[in-house]
């Protein structure tokens, strides 16, 4: 009754044009993921340095109380004892921007920061973007501070810095 008919050579399969729309459709999707785990990763990067910012203030405190009311004049003064490895940037690994404040050698406050990457960032509302002050003898990582002028201090081109700074 019903008779099979036969396809011939070439019609199974897909065409060379089916073929680059669905490459070209997969790049799309692919470079869409890539973007946001970049802004992501930033994300990451910044949470990682405002938790450093806490633990190295609480290392700090700890060294303020042991050592007759004076902060370190270096942040490698508070390893071993009072955190176990200095914490650094997770991009370069370069240490975070540190100051102790005072007159000679008395340093009774300091100035501590870290460049972030992402503008958005919620914690920029609060630190205190403020100027380091007088410092006492350091380790050479003085800087100025605040969001007007960058982590180094120098002046910034505007919007390319974004400094989280505290002060006890």
């Amino acid at each position: 009754m019903f008779k099979k008919q036969r396809k011939q050579a070439g019609e199974y399969g897909f065409t060379l044009i089916e073929l680059l729309v669905v490459i070209a459709i997969i790049g799309i999707l692919a470079s869409v993921v890539l973007a946001s785990l970049n802004s992501a990763r930033k994300k990451s990067r910044d949470a990682r340095r405002l938790a450093d910012i806490k633990q190295i203030q609480v290392a700090l405190e700890l060294y303020f109380d042991a050592n007759s009311g004076n902060y370190p004049t270096g942040l490698s003064l508070l390893v071993p004892t009072n955190i176990p490895v200095e914490p650094k940037d997770p991009v370069g690994q370069t240490a975070y921007k540190y100051a102790a404040l005072g007159s000679g050698t008395s340093c009774t406050s300091y100035h501590l920061a870290a460049v972030l990457e992402e503008s958005t960032n919620p914690a920029l509302n609060s630190d205190v973007d403020a100027a380091a002050g007088t410092t006492c003898t350091s380790d050479g990582t003085e800087f100025a501070g605040g969001n007007s002028t960058d982590c180094a201090g120098t002046a910034a081109p505007a919007n390319t810095d974004f400094c989280y700074d505290v002060k006890p």
